[in-house]
């Protein structure tokens, strides 16, 4: 096959992969809640010295999908994020009904603060494609969802 031929065929597969981001409906999810650990040891780390990164500066949530931030706190002190007090052990949700950018206080940051950013569901074809590539590129930094195992 010459280039012109593979170019085609590569043509073909970007455009038949953009259409299936654009068209197929988004996912449904058993729970639209997002957790966010915070690990034992973290406060222990800042008083230190390490800067510590366990938590993203920035928190991308979708309305109807992903609207609810589930918090937990695993470290051995209080944390707190916003008005919420998390005490060792302690989980806190906090739901969302606003597409904007929401900022709050939050101690397992260095900076003592974290932005929560909601967009509106996306309903339309291109606001589908967009959610999808976020995803996609939030996929290679994310560094602060559940532990895995």
């Amino acid at each position: 096959m010459n280039r012109r031929g593979w170019l085609v065929i590569v043509a073909v597969g970007v455009l038949v992969g953009v259409s299936w981001a654009a068209l197929t409906p988004l996912p449904e999810r058993s729970t639209r809640e997002q957790p966010f650990v915070i690990p034992e040891g973290t406060w222990q780390r800042r008083m230190s010295g390490d800067p510590v990164d366990i938590l993203p500066q920035h928190i991308r949530l979708t309305l109807g999908i992903n609207d609810v931030l589930l918090l937990k706190n695993q470290d051995t002190v209080p944390q707190t994020f916003g008005p919420a007090l998390l005490m060792p052990g302690q989980s806190f949700r906090l739901p969302f009904e606003v597409a904007s950018d929401y900022q709050f206080a939050c101690t397992a940051h260095a900076s003592g603060q974290m932005t929560i950013i909601v967009d509106p569901f996306p309903a339309s074809a291109w606001g589908k494609l967009r959610w999808r590539a976020l995803k996609l590129i939030e996929s290679f930094g994310n560094k602060s969802h559940e532990p895995t195992t």
